[in-house]
């Protein structure tokens, strides 16, 4: 059949949901505890049903998670006149976000703080200052350009996994 990435994303989803329940069951019905002067309350459970059912649902993952790989790899989306595949696009969308961080930090920083006193007993008597050792207007630049650029990545993946179709077999 023919799915979106989306669509597949969704199956995954609901498929993982299965298999809790089945893991669930099985935590739960696995052992079970009697007094030894009382007829014992034995669960529902045949592990050859749970386990042919979790080997199932694992198969059907599987399968799901490899078509959206090779979809990944082989789609491209074009961001601002540069082409990237949608694996590569991921990748970069994860170190973009992590740079953003560092970005959004420093951007936050006052020019000029007082480092605070170490503590209780602290006989510091002079006062210290913690300065910025950058440019904070092109920190500040910088986030934005970042953030706009993860915002027209996060367009054109959205666009990909609702209308880019990709062929998917699973029985």
């Amino acid at each position: 059949m023919k799915v979106t990435s989306a669509y597949a994303n969704k199956m995954l989803k609901k498929l993982n949901e299965e298999k809790e329940f089945w893991i669930t069951k099985e935590r739960e019905s696995m052992v079970y505890t009697a007094a030894i002067d009382e007829d014992p309350v034995i669960p529902d459970y045949d592990y050859n049903e749970v386990t042919g059912k979790i080997r199932q649902i694992d198969e059907k993952i599987y399968k799901i998670k490899h078509a959206i790989n090779l979809s990944n790899l082989n789609s491209e989306v074009d961001i601002m006149g540069k082409k990237y595949s949608i694996d590569t696009l991921l990748v970069h969308m994860a170190q973009i976000n992590k740079r953003k961080s560092v970005l959004d930090r420093m951007r936050k920083q006052l020019p000029k703080s007082r480092v605070p006193d170490s503590g209780w007993g602290s006989r510091k008597t002079i006062v210290e200052y913690r300065y910025v050792n950058y440019d904070l207007d092109q920190v500040s630049k910088d986030f934005d350009e970042l953030s706009q650029l993860l915002f027209e990545m996060q367009m054109k993946l959205d666009e990909h996994n609702q209308n880019v179709l990709f062929d998917l077999e699973i029985e």
